[in-house]
């Protein structure tokens, strides 16, 4: 039994279609999901980015089956994982390796594609592209030479281990990726004390101990946190406990496998020193006549005994004030 993806109301036909080069292909335009072959309408011309499974490979949306089987060309990060994909749902579609290694020249040749009419559909190996992903300058290259971006959203490795963590989730912020150098990462936890809300790290497996160990020291070993293993797929593992536990864990038990995400939660109290503290304040200004504002922070916490993190964060407050 074959069906058509047709209905003008559906969100596959929020805009018009047109006749584009490649649209006569002998290919077959279908996917084949529940046991059924439904074959899709022409997508219209443009750039479409196609949110894929980050493990289950049934964690797919419809639309993004009827996308990516009727696109001219599915651009993929890895193409033997978004291979096994479409093989899965029974999609011929066409191949293109695209990923942080890719060219202007590549990208180019991407553009005059579109530019003649044609639709590309943008994967990146697993959830939503362009979220710690190269896609983004194809899509400002795609945004600067006037065509059209649809988005097809779908799973998103970000928005499942933080409702999964079990900390708030009214605020947060997306840090990605930290540095893989210690002295580099330690410092831009530094900068992430004062983020009145939760944070959500990508980490790998091997760095995750030492990683875990740096935000305990610099955030505190009291935050909450949680570390979400190989989301949905069969090993998934979710471990909820603070900072200074969790560094412990891993640190005896060593690096874990598969794909990891970090929840941390804001600090539980302010921990800093009080606005009307005088004296503290006039240290911390002297020592920031000559030194930057981590190192003033260091110097004026072990002349007083006050907490680092708590004198480093009024030093923030102090050079904004004076800046502006």
């Amino acid at each position: 039994m074959t069906r058509r993806f047709d209905d003008p109301g559906s969100p596959i036909s929020t805009k018009p279609t047109s006749h584009k080069p490649g649209a006569d292909r002998p290919r077959n335009t279908t996917f084949t999901a529940f046991g059924l072959a439904s074959e899709t309408e022409p997508l219209s011309p443009g750039l479409h980015i196609v949110a894929t499974p980050i493990g289950n490979l049934r964690d797919i949306t419809i639309r993004a089956l009827a996308t990516l089987a009727a696109a001219d060309a599915v651009l993929a990060e890895d193409t033997r994982v978004t291979r096994t994909l479409l093989a899965h749902y029974g999609i011929t579609t066409p191949l293109l390796a695209y990923h942080e290694h890719s060219n202007e020249t590549v990208r180019d040749r991407m553009v005059a594609r579109l530019q003649a009419g044609e639709a590309l559909a943008l994967v990146s190996d697993a959830g939503t592209p362009l979220v710690s992903d190269p896609g983004y300058k194809l899509v400002q290259a795609a945004i600067e030479a006037g065509i059209a971006i649809t988005p097809v959203p779908g799973p998103s490795a970000v928005m499942t281990a933080l409702v999964a963590a079990g900390l708030p989730t009214d605020r947060f912020f997306f840090e990605g990726f930290l540095p893989q150098k210690a002295g580099a990462r330690r410092n831009r936890l530094e900068a992430l004390i004062q983020v009145p809300g939760t944070l959500v790290l990508f980490e790998s497996p091997h760095r995750l101990p030492e990683m875990l160990a740096d935000a305990a020291a610099v955030l505190g070993a009291d935050r909450p946190a949680a570390v979400t293993r190989e989301l949905t797929k069969f090993y998934e593992t979710i471990r909820r406990d603070t900072l200074g536990s969790l560094s412990e864990r891993f640190g005896q038990e060593g690096a874990p496998k598969g794909e990891i995400v970090v929840i941390i939660g804001a600090a539980t109290t302010p921990d800093r020193p009080a606005e009307g503290d005088a004296a503290l304040d006039a240290l911390i200004r002297t020592a920031l006549e000559r030194h930057s504002i981590k190192d003033a922070a260091s110097l004026v916490a072990d002349e007083t005994g006050q907490p680092r993190r708590a004198v480093y964060a009024r030093a923030l407050v102090l050079a904004r004030d004076s800046q502006g």
